[in-house]
């Protein structure tokens, strides 16, 4: 795979970021892609390691040393048809996937591994400019037709491979556009959603027909969509905020990360915001709690609003600098990482636990009171104080999907954690003909998991139907 010797010839390289002191002044996308040339050299590197770990890492199954190799070679379109093969939408896994492919490479071993998603993105990138990536439209229309509730990557993804196996589908959201968290919870500056608009209409014409605005198990009942379709696929995500219900949380100024987000995407876009009071961090001091990627999109939003100051506080000690690969690879490690908003100058605090909002006499939130944990996450005496907040923002992640509504009037079984329950052998429901993928049946997860789950969704839905599917699996 690559050049035989490349791993040893080619030094690693690696997209770059343009300056924090001109990012931040936009939400614009701000990474520096690489020339194709640089990035057949990075193919090049992708090593004969004989067992491909980097397939283990990649919930997609994406084939990597497949189309290292012929990016290698600048075989770019036959690169693009190995890729899309198993991956719907490369665009946004190359911009928002952390790359578990690239910690499981071989060459992680030695802290150089392939840039597996830069290739990915370049890959697809490349398609779109070149007119390569086209509807594919199946002349053999079947009768049946599928609902799928939700149009996040799950529910984009089962739509897509649906229709291209000859189904009538119909997609409803209830946002004024398709997306899901992608759009509205995804900040613009790490992905612009006109890569969703893109493959939006490249999926009208294959035969998707979206429904915007149209909340099922509210505007329409959840029963009519059964009655009507010949298989309903829910794909509604985990959107249940994990809160924190210490004394002074009904202050004004402390929001759910999620709320944040989404109004900064809706006015990017344009859309209208109704009913809802303005989240906004200009000349605050923020304060976010929870150290995810949610967290870490909360602070990149805030200093482009034009924040005073953001920290963001984790209960949760701070990871190694460096694993133990002995023992850790090729599974994803735990890690002390920062992300480009984080680069921008927050303040980061771990092994910190928030006991009490304190507020000022007009009823805003004014300061946090804190005190440091242990690694039992026990309360280390002598160690409270206060941290002054103008606005704090909630990121502590989703405990399961929202109940009300969709899965309260169908009556459909959840797990122990709260979840959709449905088997991943085929993702039935226990309601006849009610499917489940993505979040909604997972759990708050990864878009790459996302679309695996639209994919194999897709696929059982398929066999359903029909007694068989030529939908890969």
């Amino acid at each position: 795979m690559g050049k035989t010797t490349g791993f040893l010839e080619l030094p690693r390289q690696d997209r770059t970021y343009a300056p924090a002191g001109d990012r931040v002044r936009h939400y614009n996308e701000f990474i520096n892609p690489l020339s194709d040339g640089a990035v057949a050299k990075q193919g090049g590197r992708c090593m004969d390691c004989g067992i491909p770990f980097c397939h283990t890492g990649c919930p997609v199954n994406n084939m990597i040393p497949d189309w290292n190799d012929l990016v290698w070679n600048r075989d770019w379109e036959e690169a693009l048809d190995n890729l899309q093969s198993t991956n719907n939408f490369p665009e946004f896994t190359g911009r928002v996937c952390p790359a578990p492919c690239e910690a499981a490479c071989t060459l992680n071993i030695d802290d150089q591994p392939v840039t597996i998603k830069t290739i990915e993105c370049a890959v697809v990138d490349k398609g779109w400019e070149e007119g390569w990536i086209k509807p594919m439209i199946n002349p053999d229309k079947t009768d049946k037709k599928v609902a799928v509730v939700g149009s996040g990557p799950a529910g984009m993804a089962a739509a897509q491979q649906l229709a291209r196996a000859g189904h009538a589908v119909s997609v409803y959201e209830k946002n004024r556009r398709v997306g899901g968290l992608l759009r509205y919870g995804i900040p613009d500056f790490k992905m612009e959603k006109k890569l969703i608009d893109r493959r939006v209409r490249q999926m009208e014409r294959e035969g998707v027909t979206f429904w915007t605005s149209m909340e099922v198990g509210k505007d329409i009942q959840g029963a009519k969509i059964v009655d009507h379709y010949d298989a309903v696929v829910l794909a509604g995500g985990a959107e249940h905020p994990r809160d924190l219900p210490i004394p002074g949380r009904g202050l004004k100024g402390i929001h759910f990360a999620m709320d944040f987000l989404t109004q900064q995407n809706k006015r990017n876009a344009g859309e209208p915001l109704p009913n809802v009071k303005d989240i906004i961090a200009s000349g605050k001091k923020v304060v976010v709690i929870g150290g995810g990627d949610t967290g870490s999109d909360c602070i990149g939003t805030s200093f482009r609003q034009r924040a005073v100051s953001v920290a963001q506080l984790e209960i949760m000690p701070a990871p190694p600098l460096k694993e133990d690969k002995g023992t850790t690879w090729p599974a994803w490690p735990h890690i002390f990482r920062t992300s480009s908003s984080q680069e921008e100058g927050a303040d980061r605090i771990f092994s910190i636990a928030t006991t009490e909002f304190i507020g000022d006499e007009d009823g805003n939130v004014a300061a946090i009171r804190c005190h440091e944990v242990d690694e039992n996450f026990e309360k280390i005496e002598g160690s409270e104080y206060e941290m002054d907040a103008d606005l704090v923002l909630l990121a502590m992640g989703f405990t399961n999907p929202v109940k009300e509504g969709l899965l309260d009037e169908l009556g459909v079984a959840l797990d122990e954690r709260g979840n959709v329950s449905a088997p991943i052998s085929n993702y039935k429901t226990d309601i006849p003909k009610v499917f489940a993928a993505g979040d909604m049946r997972r759990g708050q997860s990864l878009v790459v998991w996302a679309i695996r789950e639209g994919r194999q969704a897709a696929q059982a839905v398929d066999e359903f139907l029909m007694g068989h599917s030529q939908l890969p699996r």
